[in-house]
Order: structure tokens, then sequence, then C-alpha cells
């Protein structure tokens, strides 16, 4: 499900049923075509890391230079896989992956196909300047591979932290203000449009008019995705011409199983994504903690949970944490099975246990794709 297919209403009837008739909906004036591109069965299917790293026993990561390696050569594995894309965290004052673009781009020189990615970074921290500059750059050296999750974060190690980053929100405003902020000063960037007023006298030769930011990646802007955690955030997204990003917790909005209130906020999303009148087809991400039980190994490791959604308060919000999955293959693919977000979307990212090495998440990679993708229809 590429971002460069489009969606065309039709020429005739609908057209002049449009013009006299502003009560019908405007989906109904899109091809069937179209319409049927989402939801589908077929996913893309990446893995999103966390990057954590601990001094403890049984800890494959125990340095930040661990985890860089590693998450190069875990990209590189699930590439050989066939898996779809690599994704990463992004945290701050915290022992977990920070500045996404050094590893972005280094994943990007060693491998091909693969997407890469980040869920997310968080928008309060990041100059917009320098940034499309860096996405900028990942993006050429990966050859546009890259899918740029942005958000306004999420609970911190510190007490705003974005301060000592030099950023503040706006008189009036909030932190959640000031990452959206950042984020539309990001995406009007991302254009390539020139808005700098050139020296008359520059060191080296200008091409003639304003300047723009470089280096400058066609095609990037429409690789942005934003992290929601409310149907309000996804409307917001869809309205701003962003790929939805939605996690394994989002605001407990209606009391529902997590995956129905979380089907529900990708539908509130592509509504508001056709009311926007965009012409492309929006990607829409879900994230999902999955192991499939194949060895004593990883009966150890998951063969006990049972899993079941949590609810709770985080960053004074009342949420709703969606489950794990871990059982045989058999047995998670009639459970999977009943999972509506993971109907809904086109990309389904895997949450892995990175301090376990790249060996064991290949593994878990590699099981998911083997033996319950073909079984689900994903593949």
């Amino acid at each position: 499900m590429g971002s460069s297919r489009t969606c065309a209403k039709k020429p005739d009837v609908a057209g002049r049923l449009r013009s006299s008739s502003h009560a019908l909906p405007r989906a109904l004036f899109l091809t069937s075509s179209c319409r049927h591109q989402y939801p589908s069965a077929v996913k893309k299917i990446g893995f999103l890391s966390f990057g954590h790293w601990a001094t403890t026993r049984h800890s494959a990561a125990r340095s930040a230079r661990d985890v860089l390696q590693q998450s190069i050569e875990l990209a590189v594995a699930a590439e050989q896989l066939g898996a779809d894309g690599a994704y990463f965290r992004v945290h701050h004052f915290a022992q977990q992956l920070a500045s996404p673009f050094p590893l972005l781009a280094a994943v990007g020189a060693r491998t091909s196909r693969i997407e890469i990615g980040t869920a997310v970074i968080d928008m309060r921290y990041e100059n917009p300047f320098y940034m499309v500059e860096d996405a900028g750059a990942a993006d050429l050296i990966s050859n546009g591979r890259l899918q740029l999750g942005i958000s306004r974060g999420s609970p911190e190690q510190v007490i705003e932290g974005w301060r000592h980053f030099g950023y503040a929100p706006p008189e009036g405003g909030t932190d959640a203000d000031l990452g959206r902020r950042q984020a539309e000063v990001f995406l009007e960037l991302l254009k390539g449009e020139g808005f700098a007023k050139p020296n008359p006298r520059p060191m080296f030769p200008n091409p003639p008019g304003l300047l723009r930011l470089e280096p400058h990646s066609p095609g990037l802007r429409d690789r942005i995705w934003w992290g929601s955690a409310s149907n309000a955030t996804a409307i917001w997204a869809a309205q701003h011409g962003m790929n939805l990003q939605s996690s394994t917790l989002k605001a407990d909005e209606s009391g529902e199983p997590f995956h129905v209130q979380q089907a529900r906020q990708i539908r509130h999303f592509r509504q508001a994504w056709t009311e926007a009148g965009h012409s492309r087809v929006p990607r829409v991400s879900v994230s999902r903690s999955i192991f499939a039980l194949m060895n004593d190994l990883d009966r150890a490791y998951f063969g006990r949970d049972e899993s079941s959604d949590q609810r709770g308060v985080i960053d004074n919000m009342r949420a709703v944490f969606g489950r794990s999955y871990a059982g045989e293959p058999d047995v998670l693919v009639e459970e999977l099975k009943q999972d509506e977000a993971i109907a809904e979307a086109d990309t389904l990212l895997l949450t892995v246990p990175n301090m376990l090495g790249v060996e064991y998440n290949a593994h878990v990679i590699e099981s998911i794709l083997t033996h319950l993708a073909p079984a689900l229809g994903w593949r």
C-alpha cells in the first residue's frame, strides 16, 4: 500500500449529484476500487524496537553501543527474512535510543529494501529546521525509504525535559501545543519551498529566488506519520495530511476493548482524510506484542503470558493498554482474527524485546512471517 496511489472521484453522475446535493457524504463519490483499498488483509509487517539497554544479568544489550549496533544488525536480518520495516522508538534522558537520524542513516546504508522509520519522535524536543536537514539526508541515503513517525511524545523521565533543549510552549499553551506547532513547521518546511532571502554577496553562487533547506528529499512529506493516542488527534493528523500510527495504548474513550476502540479511531482518521480532500491513500499502522511459542525458549520467556487489556492513568489521561499475544501458532491465528484494529490497518509493527539480542528477535520475527502471516492472509 504505497503512498503514491490515489483515489479518483467518479467523473460522471457522481459529480453532478455532488453539485446538487451537499448532504450526501463525500465517501460515496469515491470509486469502488478506491474504497476497497482499505481495509485489506495483506499487511506490511515490520518490527518496532524501544532500544533499551541495561547491565542486568540476562540483557544482551548492555550499553548504548550495543543497542545501536544491534539495531542495525536486526534491521539487516529482518530484511533478509522478508520483513517490510525497521522502526525505532525515541526517548530522551533514558537508557534508550534517542537521536534517531544517525541510526536511520546507518540502517539505510546497510539495507536496500526495508522501510526505515520511527515510532515516534517527540516533537517537543525538535528544531524543525535542523530536523528537515537530518531527515532529508537520511532519506536520500536510503533511496526514499524513510517512514518518519512524529508526535507530541509520551511521559518523560524528567520534568519538562524539552525546556532543557531550549523549547517552551506558547504563552497560555501546553506542551501538546508545543509539539503540534513544531510539527506544523516541520511539515511546511518539508515542502521544499524557498523562504530565506539570499545574501547578495554569498560565499558560493546561489540559485535564483528564495532559498530552501538542503538536502531536500522529494516525496518525504507523504511519508510522515503522526502517533495518535486519541480519536481527536487522529482526526487532526488526517487534516494535516499525515499517515496514522496507533500504538499499544490509547485514550479510553468508551470503555470498550482496546482493539475495538483503536479500530474506531482508524475509521475516524480515514473519514477525516476523505473529508479533507487529500488525493493519495493514507497509511495506517498498529503495534502489537505477538510471540509464537515455537520452542522451549519461547515458552520460558512468554509461555505464562495470559494477557488481557489493562486500564490505568498515564500522563493524566485515562488509558487502555492493549493485550499481548503469546501462544501456539494455531491458537494465535484464531485470536488475531478477532483483532478489529489489525484488520483495519495496512501496516503491523511487532514490538520486539530488544534486550534479548539480535538472534532471538530475528527468530520472533521469522515465526510471525512464516507461521502466522500466511494463515491470516497478511502475506
